[in-house]
Order: C-alpha cells, then sequence, then structure tokens
C-alpha cells in the first residue's frame, strides 16, 4: 500500500506509513456538511407538500361516496328525517316458536 503524503510503499496490513508516520487508513471521500442536510430536507419536504396537495386534487375529482350506493332507510334508521329513535315494536327481539329449537349436538 502506498502512503498518500510521502508515496513510499508498505506493507497491506500496515496502520501508518513506516516513513513519515502518516495512518494508512483511508478517509471517507466526502462529509456532508449542514448546508447539503438543510437542501436534502427543503427537497424532501417541496416533494411532500406537492405530493400532498397532487393526491388531494385528485381524490376530490373523484365521486363521493354517498353518490356511489344507496343504502334503505331499513338500514340506516337515523338518517331518517324526523325520527329520532326507534319505535319500541322494533327494538323487542322476535319472539321464539316451539319448533325453531337449536338442533342438539352430536356425539
Amino acid at each position: 500500500m502506498k502512503c498518500m503524503n510521502c508515496g513510499q510503499e508498505n506493507k497491506e496490513t500496515s496502520k501508518v506509513c513506516r516513513k513519515c508516520g502518516r495512518g494508512l487508513a483511508i478517509p471517507p471521500a466526502w462529509f456532508p456538511d449542514a448546508r447539503w442536510h438543510l437542501k436534502t430536507l427543503g427537497v424532501i419536504y417541496a416533494v411532500l407538500v406537492v405530493l400532498y396537495f397532487g393526491v388531494d386534487f385528485l381524490l376530490r375529482k373523484l365521486p363521493k361516496p354517498y353518490n356511489v350506493r344507496n343504502i334503505p332507510l331499513e338500514m340506516t334508521p337515523w338518517l331518517r328525517p324526523g325520527v329520532k329513535h326507534l319505535p319500541e315494536e322494533q327494538l323487542q327481539a322476535p319472539p321464539e316458536t316451539a319448533g325453531a329449537q337449536a338442533p342438539a349436538p352430536q356425539k
């Protein structure tokens, strides 16, 4: 391995140069600074804002869910105009008949 400082040839396993004493570990090629972080975070923020408003615009173009299907008023009695609750006879459980008992479990 060649020293980057003096050009001396060293062993591959050497940690320092035997001529000048400089470390032979290769430094990283690039260190991100605060300016790079601000620029990167600014781009990410701008993309998220544009994406949010783009999705919002597209979702507004879709038909509303209540235009897609009609729900019967029997399934949603609270949506009936003027009626605040169900009549008492609709709140009762259906009467059980003598012949409609559950079958006995088989062994």
